[in-house]
């Protein structure tokens, strides 16, 4: 009998609807668009902004005015995949008061063309150069070709776009940033780069400080974009666990009555049953009783227990005509405004960036993916505003670890990961932190709401903006940023450099189950050598600034969600996390960067995982956890685990590496250690 699966959401937040992000001006501009385009001038312009937030159409009006007002020749829209090259179709800009219609001509977007990368598709690229028609659409893999060929000076005067602008890296293996770099050193283009999340699933950086410095951000964040939509109210992020095979679970999370896109295991990881055909087939058969295939759609049409027939779409399915007339359906234009059009997606390596399905209402995705980016870019599928639609989540379904398991070392990998990915959306989805010295001089900012109290001298403040979405707070003894890079780096990237702390395994493994763990190892020197690892040009005062900064976000983040969950009262849309921050802030003898860095920024992780995984899972992870950080010699294991045996003759059971007796807890870290030395020998 599997377990049950516990849905205890690790990350909730509400918003308030205001309607504001989903609202145009007179030149049809939403306020992120509008953002952007007031920064038409620069040169370099970096657009980081969610699923959702209109970053397509932005570009159309920045690359329409650098055309017509600021001497450049060409456009060159760059994106990832051919599927993506549809949000650059052709827009009547002019019926919603902008000055120019978007066109390109249809032999001008080669996502649609039919051909290699590296073969017909440059000898396009070449055609454009030398023609006079204005924009061109392509995919990453053409661009980097036509550019090894041409040369990047065959792209001077133009502007080159580049959508999910986290594919670049400095790394000197990515094509694309390395061409980006020359772009830059030889400085005669435009550059408009565009991301929902700016940073990487690995450690490389998106671009080299020297260059990055050089490009003027346009930050609109997850904030001011989903608290200004008019229908989606609650957005829920959780991590859940399940022991035996994923299909026969899967319904435990997996809400029937809700639009949903499931994203089933690469047939290479732990969780696949190695044959994705029958895991598809599995979930129909749990979903209800199959009724045959939609002849127009391709869909599977299946009918519920309760009565209700389902339309489901296989994108799994290998066989090119079945796959292409389902995706053809999934795209059509006539049904993007149908709510009843499908109601679940299975996907595998489908249905991800760029993947527009507004009625999305659950996305559900089994096994860990290989990085951060792509479970950001998954959630972003949910978060699109729909009518009748208050809520969304995203699940992430896990295998529990099991020591009987040879692959229990990725299980716990996987567990680790869910966990910080959840961390990282939850500052992702917060207001904006703004951080202040603490000095008699201070004063209130114009806009700020300082609570009923209003501004108090001498105090510790906390100050919010409604509008755009701002914490504003004091902090005693905070070391403020000297350069301008640090303070761009304070201002702007504190989310890139929560993303690497929480992507160490050492740090979150330490954070969640070392009991003896003191705080300041995570928040104090592991925080402070991946400030020093990534911004290597700062000096040591400015590194510090960066590192207190960003604890400072993670933890009253993590302090204002614990008052949150634990607060009797009923806040209204919104007002948890704000009313959570303040209540933590005052009630403190004084907010000052020592407690910031004595608390813990994995404790209410920990507290959800009790919550989530059975006791003897967290057991398993906590013994190779600690295992791993033991400093003894195989033959004190040996000893220890003859000891163990012992004990175990003794009371009837092994030594248990959590307990208060310092003997027994030594004793099992000798078995644990014996065991890992033992697998490592036999995988070689």
């Amino acid at each position: 009998m599997s377990n049950p699966i516990h849905s205890v959401p690790s990350v909730s937040v509400t918003y308030a609807r205001t309607g504001s992000s989903t609202k145009a001006n007179e030149l049809g501009m939403r306020p992120m668009q509008e953002k952007a385009f007031e920064r038409r001038g620069e040169q370099y312009l970096l657009i980081k902004s969610p699923p959702a937030s209109g970053k397509s159409r932005a570009l159309m009006f920045i690359a329409l005015d650098k055309l017509a007002n600021q001497g450049l020749k060409q456009a060159i829209i760059v994106v990832p995949e051919k599927s993506i090259g549809s949000s650059f179709a052709d827009e009547p800009l002019t019926k919603f008061g902008f000055w120019a219609d978007w066109q390109v001509e249809p032999k001008w977007n080669l996502c649609n063309a039919p051909g290699t990368d590296n073969g017909g598709k440059v000898n396009s690229v070449g055609a454009f150069l030398e023609s006079s028609d204005k924009v061109l659409v392509c995919t990453h893999a053409t661009f980097r070709f036509a550019v090894d060929r041409f040369g990047v000076e065959a792209f001077d005067d133009r502007l080159i776009a580049i959508d999910e602008f986290h594919h670049v890296s400095e790394n000197p293996d990515n094509k694309l940033g390395q061409h980006l770099g020359q772009f830059i050193a030889r400085d005669r283009v435009h550059v408009v780069a565009m991301t929902g999340s700016y940073f990487r699933g690995d450690a490389d950086a998106v671009l080299a400080p020297e260059d990055e410095g050089k490009f003027e951000p346009v930050t609109y964040t997850y904030y001011e974009q989903l608290n200004g939509y008019e229908h989606l109210k609650q957005l829920d992020i959780g991590y859940f666990f399940y022991a035996g095979t994923y299909t026969d679970d899967i319904l435990k999370v997996l809400d029937p009555a809700e639009k949903t896109i499931v994203h089933i295991p690469n047939v290479n990881s732990r969780e696949s049953t190695k044959d994705k055909i029958k895991e598809v087939e599995h979930i129909i058969e749990e979903l209800g009783t199959w009724e045959g295939t939609d002849p127009a759609t391709g869909f599977q049409m299946v009918k519920t227990s309760d009565g209700r027939r389902l339309r489901i779409a296989d994108l799994v399915d290998d066989d090119p005509a079945k796959r292409d007339r389902v995706s053809a359906a999934l795209k059509d234009p006539s049904q993007k405004n149908n709510r009843d059009h499908v109601d679940i997606i299975i996907a595998l390596g489908m249905a991800k960036e760029g993947f527009d399905w507004i009625w999305c209402e659950h996305a559900l995705t089994v096994g860990y993916r290989s990085s951060l980016t792509e479970i950001v870019q998954i959630i972003g599928r949910a978060t699109r505003d729909a009518p009748g639609k208050a809520r969304a989540r995203f699940s992430n379904l896990i295998a529990q670890p099991d020591a009987t398991d040879e692959a229990v070392n990725e299980a716990v990998n996987d567990t680790l990961k869910a966990i910080a990915a959840s961390l990282l959306m939850e500052q992702v989805l917060a207001p904006r932190f703004e951080f202040k010295p603490k000095n008699p001089q201070n004063e209130p900012t114009p806009g700020f709401d300082y609570g009923e109290e209003g501004y108090k001298p001498g105090e510790t403040n906390v100050g919010f903006n409604h509008d755009t979405g701002q914490f504003q707070i004091e902090i005693n003894g905070l070391a403020e940023p000297k350069s301008k890079e640090a303070e761009r780096i304070c201002q702007q990237d504190l989310n890139e450099v929560i993303a690497a702390f929480v992507q160490d395994r050492n740090t979150v493994g330490k954070g969640l189950f070392d009991e003896e763990m003191i705080p300041e190892e995570l928040t104090q020197v592991r925080m402070g050598k991946i400030i020093k690892d990534r911004y290597p040009e700062l000096d040591e005062a400015d590194q510090e600034a960066v590192r207190q900064h960003a604890i400072a976000a993670l933890n009253l983040t993590q302090k204002a969600k614990e008052i949150a969950v634990s607060s009797e009262d009923e806040p209204g849309p919104n007002t948890a996390f704000v009313q959570g921050v303040r209540k933590f802030a005052m009630d403190v003898r004084e907010l000052d960067i020592d407690l910031i860095d004595r608390i813990n920024p994995f404790g209410e992780a920990r507290a959800i995982l009790g919550k989530t995984m059975s006791e003897e899972s967290l057991k398993q992870i906590q013994a190779i956890i600690n295992a791993k950080k033991v400093n003894l010699t195989p033959e004190e294991a040996r000893e220890l685990t003859r000891r163990a045996v012992k004990f175990k003759q003794d009371r009837g059971r092994l030594p248990d590496i959590t307990a208060a007796d310092p003997w027994e807890k030594r004793m099992a870290e000798g078995v644990a250690f014996l065991a890992r030395m033992k697998a490592e020998a036999v995988r070689g």
